[in-house]
């Protein structure tokens, strides 16, 4: 088995694509060590010292090291944690499967009470059709928190989450393609 590796806009974090799927459904980010328990997986890396977060794609994880931590020392111990994961088997969640486990809403959410149900149906169908085939890309994710008074609320996950050109990825980039094909669309903000 080889896994191959990729840089992201944010230097701090690193793509690990292991060849295989690594979810099945979904995305799952971990941005500490309380919040890794729920995966052996995550929890050994966060073990390693010098992670502060881990993202699981559908077929990649993004890992960031912390501030100050050089990849090239770091690189190999995770790569090996990964090569021992997948040729194990071993299963990437706590217990038989992952349906035990439960991810409660974020309350930061907003509700789309007022907004025309076409424009947020559209705006979701762009974020999810166009703008999050690129951010996984990248290592990361976008979730849709809400729209508002012609605001669109996003929170950027994985490599994209604290990345310095993310809000150059919110503006330039995420806004100017809603604004493009939704008028109603005024701003993108993070949530």
């Amino acid at each position: 088995m080889f896994i191959e590796t990729e840089t992201t806009p944010n230097p701090a974090t690193l793509k690990f694509l292991p060849g295989q799927q690594v979810m099945e459904v979904g995305t799952r980010e971990f941005r500490n060590e309380e919040e890794a328990v729920a995966s052996p997986l995550a929890a050994a890396l966060f073990d390693l010292g010098d992670v502060t977060g881990v993202f699981y794609g559908r077929d990649f994880i993004s890992v960031t090291a912390a501030p100050g931590v050089e990849w090239a020392g770091l690189k190999p111990q995770v790569v090996a944690m990964l090569l021992d994961h997948f040729v194990t088997g071993a299963p990437l969640f706590a217990g038989p499967d992952a349906s035990g486990i439960v991810v409660p809403p974020d309350d930061d959410d907003l509700d789309d009470d007022g907004a025309d149900p076409d424009v947020v149906a559209q705006i979701k169908d762009l974020i999810e059709t166009r703008v999050r085939p690129a951010v996984a890309n990248d290592g990361g994710d976008i979730i849709y928190r809400g729209f508002r008074g012609g605001v669109v609320y996003l929170t950027m996950q994985g490599a994209c989450s604290g990345c310095p050109s993310s809000t150059a990825t919110l503006k330039n980039g995420i806004e100017s393609l809603l604004k493009h094909y939704v008028p109603e669309v005024t701003e993108v903000r993070a949530a």
